[in-house]
């Protein structure tokens, strides 16, 4: 089994978070797992993306040109990375930021308001992890003691403060399917 997850938006929203905490959860539950960032120059602002392969096999390769699952969290990200999702993938976007629905009929959608759930429920700058949570009930791979244990590995020393924030992320993302 091996399931590829690319994840779009721009810098300052956390893509890069969501790849590393979806690489630690793996790596956790006993998975082999790639994690490659990709960045603009400009660290907020700037197009990211990340691509994760989680397997029961070593990944052949860690270049995820093709996922299974895509999440873009705006829509220059639907725009440039719709066309690359697997036929029969899964794609998940930030409604609240991208305004338009998938051209794709061979695709499962998911249309998540993240940005704005997090303004309005007190959780802001945690769109990404509201949307995470989405991606896990959606895909069904939620493991409460798994994602405690990725989060302390995820958030940073410096951070730690958020640590029960995304842990509330999730868990709203998760009532949102």
């Amino acid at each position: 089994m091996e399931k590829s997850f690319l994840f779009g938006g721009f810098g300052g929203q956390g893509i890069l978070f969501m790849g590393k905490f979806l690489s630690y959860y793996g790596m956790l539950g006993g998975h082999e797992v790639s994690w490659i960032p990709s960045y603009g120059a400009e660290m907020r602002g700037g197009t990211a993306s990340c691509g994760v392969c989680v397997s029961t096999a070593p990944v052949g390769s860690p270049v995820v040109a093709s996922p299974d699952i895509l999440v873009c969290m705006n829509l220059p990200s639907l725009d440039k990375f719709e066309a690359d999702l697997k036929n029969g993938g899964r794609l998940f976007v930030d409604s609240s930021l991208a305004e338009r629905e998938s051209s794709r009929a061979d695709v499962t959608a998911h249309y998540v308001p993240a940005a704005k759930v997090a303004a309005d429920s007190g959780l802001d700058g945690l769109a990404n992890m509201i949307m995470m949570g989405a991606v896990m009930e959606a895909e069904r791979f939620y493991d409460r003691e798994l994602v405690y244990e990725a989060m302390k590995k995820t958030v940073p020393e410096r951070k730690k403060d958020l640590f029960g924030a995304n842990i509330k992320a999730i868990e709203t993302g998760r009532s949102l399917i």
